[in-house]
């Protein structure tokens, strides 16, 4: 599907804003992969990684390392996916100030401006993020927060990225008044796929993937096993202990893993009915959109159901985790279509 004009007919800063996006989705993966192999204090400072701009690798860089920080002892195959995400995303970041620098150069009516400028301060936050996801040691509100935030950042770059390109769907009336019609539909759609996303960082964040190890059941054959929601959704856990492993028993983190496949279920039920809606309008773009839905919801459910047939491999985590990011700049450009779409003439 054409999402993008013309070169010519791009306003400045889409090509940086291009640059930005790819090393976004490059953060978030590399975050789900830091993530999964429990490198998330493989740095136990910040921003150095023990003392050094890059990781402590000579023998005697990791005997002074092992000193200072006694009570987390340098793992090399731990520090450099760390490291490897902060240098990253601290790249992003620089992309996003020239972003700003290119809105100010160029402002001009329907450049954006406030945009970069959410955007510069939204980073600066997600980077606070990334420094307290270390100094709290893994507080699971501040992981989640964390993983939230870089999905939206890969999103507000995306969605400044339709802006610049300066393109919207035309329909003739008696197709435009249906479309009109579906924005409630999407917007709920969006923030059903938001919150869902919301819950798979709650699981990933307390550790709770590998709660429920069977299919269509949880464990030992049980389709409601035994299950603490009010420990699994408490969201004043104390500041202090090191949540690597999570601290939750099995029944809170079973609450959890079931939350995000009754969500799952909801979430697929609303957007086969979104789909089977766009379908009614009889348009080449939207039914071109509603096929990207589709598929992007079916890729996700698979990759779902993989990561417990197959007992939760890393490859295929790390997809389900980009795979939730691709559904949701899918309902990301669905939202901005409809809701900039014009009659045509």
């Amino acid at each position: 599907m054409a999402f993008f004009n013309a070169t010519d007919k791009r306003k400045a800063g889409f090509r940086l804003a291009l640059l930005g996006f790819v090393l976004a989705i490059t953060v978030v993966g590399l975050g789900a992969f830091t993530r999964l192999v429990h490198a998330g204090l493989g740095c136990p400072d910040w921003p150095t990684c023990y003392g050094h701009i890059w990781v402590p690798n000579e023998a005697h860089e990791i005997a002074a390392a092992n000193e200072k920080f006694a009570e987390t002892p340098v793992e090399t195959d731990k520090t450099w996916p760390e490291q490897i995400h902060r240098i990253f995303a601290s790249s992003l970041g620089l992309i996003i100030i020239a972003l700003v620098v290119v809105a100010i150069k160029n402002r001009q009516p329907g450049q954006p401006l406030k945009l970069p400028l959410f955007m510069l301060a939204f980073v600066i936050l997600q980077g606070l993020f990334g420094m307290w996801t270390v100094t709290l040691k893994l507080w699971p509100q501040v992981v989640t927060a964390h993983l939230l935030g870089g999905f939206i950042t890969t999103c507000l770059l995306w969605l400044l990225m339709l802006r610049l390109n300066n393109q919207h769907w035309y329909l003739p009336l008696e197709k435009f008044q249906p479309l009109a019609a579906l924005r409630g539909w999407v917007t709920a759609g969006l923030i059903i796929v938001v919150l869902q996303i919301c819950l798979g960082g709650w699981v990933t964040s307390n550790y709770a993937a590998v709660a429920c190890h069977e299919l269509p059941a949880c464990h030992n054959q049980q389709y409601w096993p035994e299950m603490d929601f009010a420990q699994g959704f408490n969201l004043v856990q104390k500041i202090g202990p090191n949540y690597l492993g999570g601290q939750m028993d099995n029944p809170a983190r079973t609450a959890i893993h079931m939350m995000h496949r009754i969500g799952a279920i909801i979430t697929t039920v609303f957007l086969l009915l979104l789909f089977v809606r766009m379908r009614t309008i009889n348009d080449g773009a939207v039914t071109q959109m509603s096929n990207l839905l589709l598929g992007g919801l079916f890729l996700q459910v698979l990759l779902g159901l993989s990561n417990i047939y197959f007992s939760f491999p890393v490859s295929v985590a790390v997809g389900h985790n980009l795979f939730g990011l691709v559904l949701l700049l899918i309902m990301v450009t669905l939202s901005h279509r409809v809701y900039t779409a014009k009659i045509a003439d």
